[in-house]
C-alpha cells in the first residue's frame, strides 16, 4: 500500500510556517521535525481514525534557521526545536550542565535515529502502542470507541493514570525535560507563549485525541532549561526490551539538591509507565528533609500505593520501584 500524497511546504522563518499553519487551517495540517515518525510511521502504515485524519499539508520548519542549535546563556540553556537528539548529545554545554538531558537523549534509538529525529519531534511523537498503530483497531485515540489494550496484550501499556486509553508517553526527553523544570516555547497564530513543561503534556482523561496541549494553529519553538541550583545531583536510567526497538519499559530522570545528606528540593519522573511523563510526587513527599541514602528505599516502594497495573503489566510495578531507588542513588554517586 503507497503513502497517500500530500503537500509539502518548507518555511523559512517562523512567520511564514505560522502563515501557513493559518492559510491551511481548514485541512488535516501536521508540523514536521525530522519526520521519522511522522512519515515514516504514521502516514506510511496509513494510522487513521476518525479524531485523526490522515495529514494533507505538512510544514518542515526544519527550513528555518533560527529554529536549530543550543544556546547556552549565563541562568539558562535554549534549544531549538529542529536541534537533533545527536546534537544535544554533543552539545558540551548540555553536558556540562544537564547531564541528565545528555544521557537521556543519548537512550534514544539509534545513532542514524538520533543524527535526523529532533528534539521537537521526539516531544511530540505519537504513542507507540500497537492497537493505536494497527489499522484493524478503531481506538479511541483516533476517535474511537474502545481500548483494545484492556482485554488485550498490554504487557507494554500504563500502570498510572490510565483511564480510557492505556498509552505510556514515548518521549525520553520529554521525561528528563520534565525533572529539569524546563519550559516550552510555543508559538501560533495568537502569538507567543512558554508553558512549563508541568502543564504541557495532556492526558486522556483531559482529551483522549492528543498528548499535549498544542492546538492546530501552534507550534513548538524552543526548549529552555534553567540553570539547575549549584551542587543539584541528577542522574538518568532506562530500562528497555529489545524486542520493541527501544522505547522505555520504564525509565527514570532525578535531579535534587541536598541539604547535607538531607533530601532538599527535587524531582522524580517516570517513562514508560503513564500517558504523559509522571512526576513521582508521592516518592519526593516520602523523602523531604530525610537522608536519602537511609529512605530511598522505603520511599520508592510507596509507587505501589499509585500504581493500578492491567492484565500483564504488573511487572512494571517492580520495576519502577527498583529503578527509582536505583536512578536516586546513582545521582549521590552511591
Amino acid at each position: 500500500m503507497s503513502m497517500r500524497g500530500f503537500e509539502l511546504y518548507d518555511a523559512t522563518t517562523v512567520q511564514e510556517a505560522v502563515d501557513l499553519l493559518k492559510k491551511n487551517a481548514k485541512r488535516p495540517t501536521k508540523v514536521v521535525g525530522g519526520g521519522s515518525d511522522l512519515v515514516g510511521g504514521v502516514m506510511k502504515d496509513w494510522v487513521q481514525g476518525k479524531g485523526m485524519p490522515i495529514p494533507e499539508v505538512l510544514i518542515d520548519i526544519t527550513t528555518i534557521k533560527d529554529l536549530s542549535g543550543v544556546q547556552a546563556a549565563s541562568d539558562n540553556i535554549t534549544i531549538g526545536a529542529t536541534t537533533t537528539l545527536s546534537d544535544i548529545v554533543d552539545s558540551k554545554d548540555v553536558k556540562q550542565r544537564i547531564p541528565l538531558l545528555s544521557d537521556a537523549a543519548a537512550s534514544i534509538a539509534s545513532p542514524l535515529i538520533r543524527n535526523f529525529g529532533t528534539v521537537g519531534g521526539n516531544l511530540n511523537q505519537r504513542p507507540r502502542c500497537w492497537f493505536f498503530r494497527g489499522e484493524d483497531f478503531n481506538c479511541y485515540k483516533k476517535g474511537g470507541d474502545f481500548c483494545f489494550s484492556v482485554t488485550g496484550d498490554n504487557r507494554y501499556h500504563a500502570i498510572i493514570g490510565g483511564e480510557l486509553c492505556y498509552i505510556v508517553h514515548p518521549s525520553d526527553t520529554a521525561t528528563a525535560l520534565l525533572a529539569l523544570n524546563a519550559s516550552a516555547k510555543i508559538l501560533g497564530a495568537s502569538g507567543e507563549k512558554t508553558v512549563a513543561f508541568d502543564k504541557y503534556f495532556t492526558g486522556p482523561r483531559v482529551d483522549v485525541l492528543r498528548e499535549n496541549i498544542l492546538k492546530p494553529d501552534e507550534f513548538l519553538t524552543h526548549v529552555v532549561i534553567p540553570n539547575p541550583a549549584p551542587g543539584t545531583k541528577m542522574a538518568w536510567t532506562k530500562l528497555k526490551d529489545r524486542q520493541v526497538y527501544d522505547f522505555a519499559l520504564v525509565s527514570v530522570a532525578a535531579a535534587f539538591t541536598l541539604d547535607g545528606t538531607k533530601w532538599k528540593d527535587g524531582r522524580i519522573v517516570l517513562g514508560g509507565v503513564s500517558p504523559v511523563p509522571y512526576r513521582a510526587e508521592v516518592v519526593e513527599s516520602a523523602l523531604k528533609g530525610k537522608d536519602v541514602k537511609s529512605s530511598i528505599s522505603s520511599a520508592a516502594a510507596l509507587i505501589r500505593t499509585v500504581a493500578r497495573p492491567m492484565s500483564m503489566n504488573a511487572y512494571k510495578v517492580d520495576l519502577a520501584q527498583g529503578l527509582i531507588e536505583r536512578t536516586v542513588l546513582a545521582a549521590l554517586g552511591g
